[in-house]
């Protein structure tokens, strides 16, 4: 297999690669074994040379008129995103949205595994969420670094967020998972990934409207 990250593959590649493994999961459970490029355009709505240029990333090549041997390519794209290594992480913010994650199973199977919790809420500290103990926030820092934990996620209020974002960093994580409405400020060589979910919200809300104002 090719080795995992052999090429740098831009952003918008990385967002749809794990939509290809789903549907070549998808096939898999059906008892498929090869795949065409322009199968899994159709299927997802894409075009077919734009799907080949992504897939190219892998390092796997199909064969003509033959397409992709499915499980080779399901596992390479695996491969590449890294879901073949467990890498642990820290959460901070167990509200509502932090306990969402801290129960979401998939987590693990996409190489990601939440080792620990931590809040300021006193209510919160010592309590049990999702199975892991909810420990204090002043212990954030001393556990990134003992146990060299690369990923740090963040569901804190905004006015919290850069303060837990700076711990992190100085305690030596690597990448940082931002679900906080904040904007962050981090160094170059730290990976910092913001999901903006009203951002996401509001594109959902102004399509409902111009289709309700065109019926």
């Amino acid at each position: 297999m090719p080795h995992r990250n052999q090429m740098p593959a831009p952003q918008p590649t990385l967002r749809r690669l794990p939509g290809y493994f789903r549907f070549l999961q998808t096939l898999a459970e059906a008892g498929e074994t090869t795949v065409s490029c322009t199968s899994i355009a159709k299927a997802l709505h894409l075009d077919p040379t734009g799907v080949r240029k992504d897939l190219a990333f892998t390092g796997i090549i199909g064969k003509p008129r033959v397409g992709y041997s499915l499980l080779e390519l399901r596992d390479a794209i695996s491969s590449f995103l890294g879901w073949d290594d467990i890498r642990e992480a820290v959460l901070v913010g167990t509200g509502d949205f932090g306990r969402a994650l801290l129960g979401y199973e998939l987590f693990r199977e996409r190489g990601v595994e939440i080792v620990a919790a931590f809040d300021v809420a006193p209510d919160l500290v010592g309590q049990k969420v999702r199975g892991k103990e909810v420990l204090a926030l002043d212990a954030l820092g001393d556990t990134i670094r003992t146990r060299q934990i690369p990923i740090g996620i963040i569901t804190t209020p905004a006015a919290a967020a850069q303060g837990v974002a700076d711990t992190m960093v100085e305690a030596g994580a690597k990448a940082i998972w931002n679900f906080a409405p904040a904007v962050l400020e981090v160094p170059e060589h730290i990976i910092l990934e913001h999901v903006e979910l009203v951002a996401s919200l509001a594109v959902l809300s102004s399509k409902l409207a111009v289709r309700a104002s065109a019926e």
